[in-house]
This record gives C-alpha cells, structure tokens and sequence, in this order.
C-alpha cells in the first residue's frame, strides 16, 4: 500500500531554539518524531542524531525483521547520544523522545519511547497507539491518580524514559495491518499537549495531509504554543 506523508515543526511561541527533529524517508518507510532535551544545544544535538542514526541503521540492516530493526535503530540511537554526550560536557545528559512508524508489507510497525505519540485515525475514529512514559501516567496504570488529574499535575511532563539517557533503552513496538485510508498521526507533546483528541480528528477528517499539519500547528501556536511543535502525517492511499 502507497503511503503519503508530510511533516512540519515550528519553534513554538515561547522557546527561543526548536529542539524538535522529524524524519520522512517513503524509500525506507520509514517515519520519527524526536523531541530532545538536555541545555541549551544538547535537546538539538540529541533528536538530530536519533533520527540520522535510526535512518542510518534502517537502511543497513533491512535483513532484520520490521521489529527488530526498528528496536535495535533506536537502541544504536541512544548509545550514539549517550557517547556524544559523556564526551562533550556542553551536551552531558542530554537525551531525546522518540516515535517512530515503519511500513513494510501493510504492515505498520510503531516505536516509541518517552511522551512524543502516535495517534491512529480509521473510519471517523481517533485512538492514542503510544502510551507515554511519564511519571503520571505510571501513577494512572497503578491507580493513584485518575487520567481527569493530569491536566493539573505538576509532574505532567516529566518522562521515565529517553533515548541517550542511557547507552541501552527499552523500546514499546506496535504494530497493525495497514488498511485504506488510515492516518496516522506522530507529534512532539508541543502538540498533544494542547490539543484535545476530538480536535486532532476534525483536523485529519476531510483535509489534505498537507493542511491537516499545518493547522493543528497552528491551533496549538493559537493556544500559546508553550513548546516547539513538531507534527507528521502519514496516510494510506485508499
């Protein structure tokens, strides 16, 4: 199945540097996100080198199933960053979310680590694939706190696992039979972050790919774009 794909980031209104990275390559299918952070350059440096080493590994390794490669891409990832990091002090402890979505055989394969999401939708519904690595969201699957309490939550952003933290990471894989039509959404939480799951639907349903990314930038620049915004759209031609 053919997939059309468009990505777009914006800095935001209030950050001065954009440390989000996007990756469309349709030779590979292959599609990421990277959200990083880390000081002043060490955010920038981290989400450029996942999506140049996931990219790079993929292309090389294309004998390993669609699992695997992927996992493996993004654990090459994390000890790239996490070398470069212990080796320049400017960069130490920097480190990069990731999601990443790769068709091979319609089949969608999906990786994920930290809070950056995949969203799917298919016949007039809108699902979240990822489940984010967050501190709340820990407390939600233990029963402490009620996803209604999120919003509010002083520790809403802070993640519990990144790609460069360490040299090895544990990856979440999905994965679905692709069908026609189906969109799929990839974002940085500069998104998900002000912009409800209704919202993301009326954005998709209806629009070009094209035009569907750069108005949900928008609406989350409209509501004070507090972060950079980082969006990717893929959809299987019917």
């Amino acid at each position: 199945m053919k997939i059309q794909a468009f990505g777009a980031t914006d800095v935001g209104m209030k950050r001065k540097n954009n440390q989000d990275t996007f990756l469309i390559n349709e030779t590979l299918g292959l599609y990421l996100v990277a959200d990083g952070m880390g000081g002043h350059l060490g955010g920038e440096v981290a989400s450029k080198l996942a999506a140049d080493t996931t990219q790079q590994y993929c292309r090389e390794h294309k004998q390993l199933n669609p699992r695997e490669r992927l996992e493996k891409a993004i654990n090459a990832a994390s000890e790239k960053i996490y070398t470069e990091g212990q080796n320049n002090e400017e960069l130490k402890s920097m480190g990069t979310t990731v999601v990443a979505f790769l068709a091979q055989d319609n089949v969608a394969y999906i990786a994920q680590v930290g809070d950056s999401r995949v969203y799917l939708c298919s016949q007039g519904s809108l699902w979240q694939v990822t489940e984010d690595h967050t501190v709340v969201q820990e407390e939600i699957r233990a029963g402490l706190i009620s996803p209604e309490d999120i919003e509010n939550h002083e520790l809403q952003h802070v993640i519990t696992r990144s790609v460069g933290y360490q040299k090895d990471v544990s990856v979440d894989i999905y994965r679905r039979k692709l069908q026609p039509n189906d969109t799929f959404l990839l974002c940085s939480d500069g998104l998900s972050g002000l912009v409800k799951n209704k919202e993301i639907l009326e954005h998709l349903e209806g629009n070009s790919i094209e035009t569907s990314v750069r108005s949900l930038i928008g609406l989350a620049n409209s509501r004070g774009g507090t972060d950079n915004i980082t969006v990717v759209v893929c959809r299987v031609a019917s």
